[in-house]
């Protein structure tokens, strides 16, 4: 494409807020719904106060409307003509906090950011009981644009409120008056902004996206391919977040995904799709293949991106089928995991119901043979941390195993011939105790010894309850789990052992009511 691409125009952050808040810049469907935690939204504004840089914007002028995902929760007047590309999470803060106004956290739950202030020193901090309790602090500057005060109200409100905690001379006065004026006049900042033209098409946006970031860690493998779903693929994008939205809520109008075991995010179960789809775990390969890319010839097709989408399409339409992802939840139960947090590794998780999809959907398995096997499997890849260390090559040499089978029989023997060489008899007898010689309380081991004392129906100790009783997850206590030495660390001693390695081994606690 011939000409130029972008031009570069300043805007104050005064005008960026007011054309947002209005809903003439709006945010393309190649973002993510998630915006920063509270500690990066102090430090943005700390960073303006000071007189920092922080950084420039990239926006895009809208050309397809009615497609794009508005910031923060409410509707807007207008289809925007402007597009944040890049600088989404520093204004949606800003948006946020400077209207006051909830956005979408990344619980996929709308929420407000408090920020405070105090003016002696020019500190920012994120608002808590004790800050708001400390007439030091403005508890949420918020206040200063959307009070509905004017500047010498809201002053006098300060000063006041300060005053019945101690004295404040004049020239204080002053001081923490212009403070609290720099911090109000932080909306006439300028922003450097590179505005790409309407002519720039989709794919190039979303090349665009990936090149500024991908040198960064903003953004994952993942979350390439995320971008590339919502440019050729919106609605599976949008289905994908929709399913993780509602597996956190519990539904009173019929089936959803909530459950308490697992939350997803949408790259995990975008893993298990494309394990399905693809038989690959690399998800820079399955960008390229998304793209149209022939791995072998290194060519791009417009026909092979589309017929890739399509494998893409279908494999997710079986990944988020809530029959089939309330069946796999019962895999982890059958291995005795009861709660989200005896998994050491929710990517195994995810890797597990990605083997689960392709032997009910590839290999034609029923539930209950398939339950059993990837029952199987998730325990040995969980007590052995199979995919704690560089996950997507482990499970890629996994799929290469199962890549070219063509029965069910030769899947099943596959899976069962990699839990059976993992579990030796140097594995229970040696490498297994080895790991338990610690006094870590969140090791992999420690939690397969819970879902073996509930796949065995075991008691607590001196209780009529079981142990499964203790670790289900639908049971929110206010007290964690408890445990017990089951030799007592006086009588440890008068046998000579003191070391807190050996008196705080893991075998040597038992769970109590």
């Amino acid at each position: 494409m011939k000409g130029t691409l972008f031009k570069e125009v300043s805007y104050s952050l005064f005008k960026l807020i007011e054309d947002i808040d209005n809903g003439e810049i709006g945010l393309p469907d190649i973002q993510r719904p998630f915006v920063w935690n509270a500690a990066k939204v102090r430090d943005l504004f700390n960073s303006m106060y000071k007189g920092f840089p922080v950084g420039y914007l990239l926006l895009w002028q809208n050309s397809v409307g009615g497609r794009q995902r508005q910031i923060g929760t409410n509707a807007k007047q207008k289809i925007p003509d402007l597009l944040i590309v890049d600088g989404r999470q520093r204004l949606t803060s800003l948006c946020s906090i400077m209207k006051g106004k909830p956005v979408m956290g990344e619980d996929y739950v709308p929420k407000r950011i408090q920020i405070a202030f105090r003016p002696s020193d020019g500190k920012f901090d994120v608002c808590d009981a004790a800050i708001e309790k400390d007439p030091e602090f403005i508890p949420d500057i918020s206040q200063i644009w959307v009070g509905g005060l004017g500047s010498q109200t809201f002053l006098n409100q300060f000063f006041n409120r300060l005053r019945k905690y101690r004295e404040v001379d004049e020239d204080e006065v002053d001081h923490l008056a212009t403070a609290i004026d720099v911090l109000r006049d932080l909306e006439k900042i300028s922003f450097t902004v590179i505005q790409l033209t309407a002519a720039v098409s989709e794919e190039q946006v979303a090349e665009v996206f990936v090149r500024i970031n991908s040198k960064g860690v903003t953004l994952k493998q993942a979350d390439f391919i995320l971008t590339l779903m919502s440019v050729f693929w919106d609605e599976g994008r949008a289905k994908l977040e929709r399913f993780c939205r509602n597996s956190r809520l519990p539904s009173t109008s019929g089936p959803s995904p909530f459950n308490y075991f697992v939350y997803p995010e949408p790259d995990m179960l975008l893993r298990a799709s494309v394990s399905l789809g693809f038989r690959r775990a690399k998800l820079e390969q399955i960008y390229s293949i998304l793209r149209g890319k022939d791995l072998e010839t290194g060519q791009f097709s417009n026909e092979r991106r589309v017929d890739q989408f399509e494998v893409l399409r279908q494999a997710q339409e079986h990944t988020l089928d809530l029959t089939t992802w309330h069946e796999f939840l019962k895999v982890p139960l059958k291995a005795g995991y009861r709660a989200g947090w005896q998994v050491s590794s929710k990517m195994g998780l995810m890797y597990s119901y990605g083997l689960f999809l392709i032997g009910r959907y590839s290999f034609g398995l029923d539930f209950s043979s398939l339950r059993s096997l990837i029952a199987r499997w998730f325990f040995m890849a969980a007590i052995t941390g199979r995919y704690s260390s560089s996950p997507e090559s482990q499970m890629e040499e996994d799929l290469l195993r199962i890549r070219n089978l063509r029965t069910a029989a030769e899947f099943t023997q596959a899976l069962e011939g990699v839990t059976q060489n993992t579990f030796t008899e140097d594995y229970w007898s040696i490498t297994l105790p080895g790991e338990l010689e610690t006094s870590a309380n969140r090791v992999p081991s420690l939690y397969a010894y819970y879902a073996a004392l509930c796949l065995l129906d075991a008691k607590v100790l001196f209780s009529d309850l079981k142990v499964s009783d203790l670790l289900d997850s639908a049971i929110k206590s206010n007290k964690g789990l408890e445990r017990h030495h089951l030799f007592p660390r006086g009588y440890l001693r008068r046998l000579g052992i003191t070391d807190l390695q050996d008196t705080n081994q893991l075998a040597i606690f038992a769970l109590v009511e």
